[in-house]
Order: C-alpha cells, then sequence, then structure tokens
C-alpha cells in the first residue's frame, strides 16, 4: 500500500491549512469504480461508521443508498455530496464542506487494477488545521489504510462468488 495521486483530489494537494493523502492497493483483475465504490461502503469496517452517522443523522444508511451512489443515481450519500466525478473517480465532499473522500480505479496494462482511496481536510482560513484533526491523523491513515485493503477483499470475494 503506498501513495498515490488523484486528479479529482489534486485540488486540495499543497492548499494552505490543508490535509490529503491518498493510498492504493493493486487488485490482481479488472473493477470498475461503481463495484469498488459498492464494496467499499459495504465493508464491515465502514458499516461500523455508517451506524454512528445513522444515529447522528437519525435515519438509517443502507446499501441500497451505497449502490445508488455507485451507479450514478444519486449525488448525495449519508453526509456526503458528489463534488466531482469520472468514469474511473469520484470525490465526495461533506456537509460541512471541511472533508472530502477520494474514490478511484485505475486500469493497469498487465490486466490489473490499482484501488484507490484518499482523502483532504481543508481548515477553516486558519492557515492550519485544528489541532483535534492533527492529533487524529494517525488513526486516520491506519483507518484509511483498513478499509481500502477491506475493499480489496471484498471485491476479490464478489468476483470470485460471480
Amino acid at each position: 500500500m503506498q501513495r498515490a495521486g488523484g486528479a479529482l483530489l489534486n485540488a486540495y494537494v499543497g492548499r494552505d491549512g490543508a490535509y490529503t493523502d491518498c493510498f492504493e492497493t493493486a487488485y490482481a483483475g479488472q473493477v470498475d469504480l461503481p463495484a469498488f465504490i459498492t464494496a467499499f461502503y459495504t465493508t464491515w469496517l465502514f458499516r461500523l461508521e455508517r451506524a454512528v452517522l445513522s444515529l447522528a443523522l437519525r435515519k438509517k444508511i443502507h446499501d441500497s443508498d451505497v449502490v445508488a451512489l455507485a451507479q450514478g443515481r444519486s449525488e448525495a450519500f449519508a453526509i456526503w455530496t458528489v463534488e466531482a466525478r469520472g468514469s474511473a473517480e469520484i470525490l465526495l465532499c461533506d456537509n460541512a464542506g471541511t472533508t472530502r473522500s477520494y474514490l478511484a480505479v485505475a486500469a493497469q496494462e498487465d490486466g490489473t487494477t490499482r484501488l484507490i482511496f484518499g482523502s483532504a481536510v481543508v481548515g477553516r482560513n486558519t492557515g492550519q488545521l485544528p489541532l483535534l484533526v492533527r492529533l487524529a491523523t494517525p488513526l486516520h491513515r491506519l483507518y484509511s489504510i483498513g478499509l481500502l485493503r477491506l475493499a480489496a477483499r471484498k471485491v476479490e470475494l464478489a468476483a470470485t462468488s460471480a
């Protein structure tokens, strides 16, 4: 797992008071963006986040909400809206406008696919991130890597059961 660049996420790289990260892993086959989005947001680890969000929003977040986002039938999911979307990448922005989530797939010549997940946290015109965000960054990085690994595993399981 290593850092990767993302065209839509690059808009936030290097901004004053912003944090960005981007991780990738290889999948030994072909996978499209909708399948990756669905796998990512339905992993057991992200389901824990969905449960917390459901309580905060007082609204259950269903797998059908994930599928609608993945298939382009919805421009919103839980606390995020689509900021930008391409055939192989999507950038989501939270309702507060402070965080971004980036998912992408990149087909390789050898028949593999790079699965990419990144984040951006944008400060509030102060030139630096709040202390709590800076302190939580190591945990966020571990969580992000875990989510990506679980999504890759879920993509692989879906392919073998199809």
